[in-house]
């Protein structure tokens, strides 16, 4: 259950260093629009996805050929309860969503969804993922702009087409109005806890699915 990360928060406090503002409130990272509604930091793209803890679902994009920085992080919520321990009572609308910012060139929108709903995640749970539970554990696109929202459609009802799964998909597109960064001790989780439990049972057997069906994307510097 969510408890199992809630003692690993208390046990990293210690040594965390929060990206929260002094004021309360959380940071949120705006991103620069061109003329064709389309958001970038620098030559890259961003995607917003939430799919459960955030923990499995950065460690499975950052291990991607293309894929330049993903954030864990909170959205859907306010900045004033853009926190762990708050966005955890299932109360302020968040998800636990991971950040992605990508180089189209070598990976494109439609790879990162494939990921995203045939590896990352499972998306016919609805409001939870595996031990995990509540609104903040939903399956969630966070689009950035209409052509976003309309290669998800189009990409959710392929799967449907082909009958990819046995139970309808339950996730959810909604517009990214922000997007608030975790807390320090929650970034690179993955990769910095390999031995933890809920990591080993839960999240590498998601990396292990990813090498043995995408070998083609991963990428060799990580």
């Amino acid at each position: 259950m969510k408890y199992i990360k809630m003692i690993t928060t208390l046990l990293l406090l210690a040594g965390a260093v929060s990206l929260i503002s002094g004021s309360g409130k959380a940071e949120s990272h705006d991103f620069e629009s061109n003329e064709m509604g389309e958001f970038f930091i620098g030559e890259t793209e961003t995607a917003v996805f939430a799919g459960g803890c955030f923990w499995g679902v950065e460690g499975v994009f950052e291990r991607l050929e293309g894929v330049e920085d993903v954030v864990s992080g909170y959205s859907g919520g306010s900045a004033e309860t853009a926190r762990y321990n708050l966005v955890g009572s299932g109360k302020t609308r968040h998800a636990e969503a991971v950040r992605i910012v990508y180089d189209p060139s070598q990976i494109s929108y439609e790879k990162l969804l494939e990921i995203f709903f045939l590896v990352a995640h499972n998306p016919t749970e609805l409001n939870y993922q595996g031990p995990d539970v509540g609104t903040e554990y939903r399956s969630a696109v966070f689009y950035i702009d209409e052509t976003q929202k309309m290669k998800t459609e189009k990409y959710i009802k392929e799967l449907e087409m082909k009958k990819r799964y046995s139970k309808p998909i339950v996730t959810q597109l909604e517009k990214l109005d922000a997007f608030y960064p975790a807390e320090a001790y929650h970034q690179n989780f993955m990769k910095l806890n390999p031995n933890h439990p809920y990591i080993v049972y839960w999240d590498i057997p998601k990396v292990r699915d990813l090498e043995e069906r995408y070998p083609e994307l991963l990428s060799q510097m990580k």
